[in-house]
């Protein structure tokens, strides 16, 4: 297993503009960015201080496979917009090889305040919600639900995107109307609720139950009206895949899961969940990387590494 990329260096060759959880962002020109996914891993809006190998590698190629999110989304929904350019480095950083799998050109966009995420499945922090007050992200649920179990319908539970170093907060729909305009968050939430039908069907497909995911969202000054799916589109990283095979034996209980979950669960045993300057043990390390790959090649049909 190689080594984990957890710095990004340009060599001055492209100003840094921004370095967030997992990806850094630089400036190609003033239409332009360029996004590069290092290996750092977060938890609990937490990033450890050790990240996981070709983690970064991973999740770009979910997105850039034959198979890749972006293509199968805008050929379900042909009125989707992305902000994706291109996979290719620009000339500048051409020299800078190492990178190229792990890098993209996007549009560059005003990005709404609002992190959209949209949950099939009872888990998580809307979980630990619903069993003190009967309600998620403020919405009042049927009684009775059990840990994973699936939801009647899928519904839109925003959260707000927090600045570096602090943590989102879980908001209720008609709270997130308010911050970016009634009808900006009904389409944002329009679209999320497709975009996370289709990742679920096609993941059912493959054996995998999309329990939730998170989205962004952006636009264009000149083009306000048209709103924009930026960043991640239904990876490890934003997204809780489980097995479909033990969906029903785990039920009532934390599912196994092909994402960040061996993380998250080595962090609440000992205590460190939301604690800052943590290094994962090798073992999480060597689960959780196994568990992105296994994501990527089941979603995409390609065997990693071929």
């Amino acid at each position: 297993m190689s080594s984990a990329l957890v710095e990004i260096d340009l060599q001055g060759k492209l100003k840094r503009i921004a370095s967030g959880k997992v990806r850094d962002v630089f400036e190609i020109d003033e239409e332009t960015l360029l996004f590069v996914a290092s290996d750092r891993i977060s938890a609990y809006d937490v990033v450890m201080k050790n990240g996981i190998p070709d983690k970064g590698v991973l999740l770009t190629a979910m997105r850039h496979a034959p198979a890749y999110w972006f293509t199968h989304l805008t050929s379900c929904l042909p009125h989707l917009r992305t902000h994706f350019l291109s996979a290719a480095l620009p000339p500048s950083i051409s020299s800078l090889p190492s990178l190229a799998r792990r890098s993209m050109q996007v549009r560059r966009l005003h990005i709404y305040p609002l992190e959209s995420i949209v949950r099939g499945y009872i888990t998580g922090s809307a979980w630990a919600e619903y069993r003190s007050s009967g309600t998620v992200h403020g919405i009042a649920m049927p009684p009775n639900l059990v840990e994973g179990q699936k939801l009647e319908k899928p519904i839109w539970t925003p959260s707000t995107k927090a600045a570096a170093g602090s943590h989102d907060e879980n908001i209720s729909p008609d709270r997130a109307r308010e911050v970016v305009g009634r009808e900006v968050a009904s389409e944002i939430e329009r679209i999320s609720l497709e975009v996370y039908e289709i990742g679920h069907q096609r993941c059912l497909a493959v054996g995998i139950i999309l329990a939730d995911t998170k989205l962004e969202f952006g636009y264009d000054p000149k083009h306000e009206d048209e709103i924009i799916l930026v960043d991640e589109v239904l990876t490890p990283d934003s997204s809780r895949f489980w097995p479909a095979d033990t969906y029903e034996a785990h039920l009532g209980r934390t599912q196994p899961s092909f994402d960040k979950q061996p993380l998250r669960d080595w962090l609440s045993a000992k205590g460190l969940k939301g604690k800052e300057g943590i290094e994962v043990p090798a073992d999480v390390v060597n689960d959780t990387v196994e568990k992105y790959r296994e994501a990527f090649e089941r979603v995409t049909g390609q065997k990693w590494g071929a």
